[in-house]
């Protein structure tokens, strides 16, 4: 029936009060009755009396109605609302060296990146994330920002080539600190991607790093590229395009792994595309965005109609008892 589409009942244990039903049934039996041995001579002008029991069955709806509105059928329509308690800004810092462009990772190393960093953006959807890029220099790609289609464009246009090329790592991360120092955010966190070894720029990485500890920033380390050896650029063809050779993957993991030490994160080591990955969703395990979730419940009670409906077969009842079945009580 339509009516007790999704019906939940406040008070079910009224329905205990069904069981007594069964026992009003010997009500019937208690009646008077007159036992003789024949009707031959009694004119029977109707059936009515054969229908005698339909009103003791329409007091017996009425009492199974009442009992039924007394357990309170109801409707719950219910919404929700969410609230960020606890927001986290976040900076990417991407290496863009000539050595990412190796080709252990497929296609190579920035492109696997790029996509797997871009997948880990769109599940931050509560947080402000920026993007820093740094090889022999860094600057800074995007600033923190809630919208994300402004992060993922600009994450599509990182490529090779846009500074002058070396491994500026403590740039990158100071780069880094200065975008996230001013925020008011309860969490700070910085992702700092290199494939080498710190070999430009004016601050070194150790500096960085307690400007970054200074600041409640936390910094996780990831190196990426295979163990031994990588095909990797190492010059020029006459048309301009890259000549490949395989090269010594060189990654000071103990620098990387000291910057995340001291700045309370962690460090990753990726070595093909599902590490990287894998490393990816860890770090958005580990910084999750506390969110408060708010019910709101509406109630649409229904027992209305069942009252009605017990009213009704009383009357009935007493409509019909003392109209058509009057002669015979």
């Amino acid at each position: 029936m339509k009516f007790f589409e999704n019906i939940e009942f406040a008070n079910p244990q009224f329905f205990w009060l069904l069981l007594l039903l069964p026992y009003i049934f010997k009500y019937k039996k208690q009646q008077a009755s007159l036992k003789i041995s024949t009707i031959k001579g009694f004119k029977i002008p109707s059936i009515l009396p054969k229908l005698k029991p339909l009103l003791f069955v329409l007091r017996l709806l009425a009492l199974a109605s009442l009992i039924i509105a007394m357990a309170r059928p109801q409707t719950k329509d219910e919404s929700t609302r969410t609230k960020t308690t606890r927001g986290i800004d976040i900076v990417m810092a991407i290496d863009v060296s000539s050595s990412m462009l190796a080709k252990d990772l497929k296609p190579n190393r920035l492109a696997a990146l790029k996509e797997v960093a871009a997948k880990f953006i769109k599940e931050r959807t509560n947080d402000r994330i920026g993007l820093v890029v740094y090889s022999g220099e860094s600057f800074t790609k995007t600033p923190i920002t809630s919208d994300k289609g402004i992060v993922l464009n600009a994450m599509r246009e990182v490529t090779y080539g846009q500074i002058a090329d070396g491994t500026a790592i403590g740039m990158g991360l100071a780069t880094s600190v200065n975008r996230l120092k001013e925020s008011k955010a309860k969490s700070k966190v910085i992702i700092l991607l290199t494939d080498g070894v710190n070999n430009s720029g004016f601050i070194e990485p150790e500096t960085a790093a307690e400007l970054a500890s200074e600041f409640d920033i936390k910094t996780y380390t990831i190196a990426i590229g295979t163990n031994g050896m990588a095909l990797t650029p190492v010059a020029y063809n006459p048309d301009g395009s890259f000549r490949y050779g395989m090269r010594q993957v060189e990654i000071d993991e103990k620098l990387m792994r000291s910057i995340a030490s001291k700045t309370g994160g962690k460090y990753f080591r990726a070595v093909n595309n599902q590490s990287l990955e894998e490393i990816y969703n860890e770090i958005n395990k580990l910084e999750k965005t506390e969110v408060e979730e708010f019910k709101y419940a509406r109630y649409d009670e229904k027992f209305r109609p069942l009252a009605l409906l017990a009213l009704s077969f009383l009357v009935l009842e007493f409509v019909v008892r003392n109209t058509l079945f009057k002669s015979f009580l």
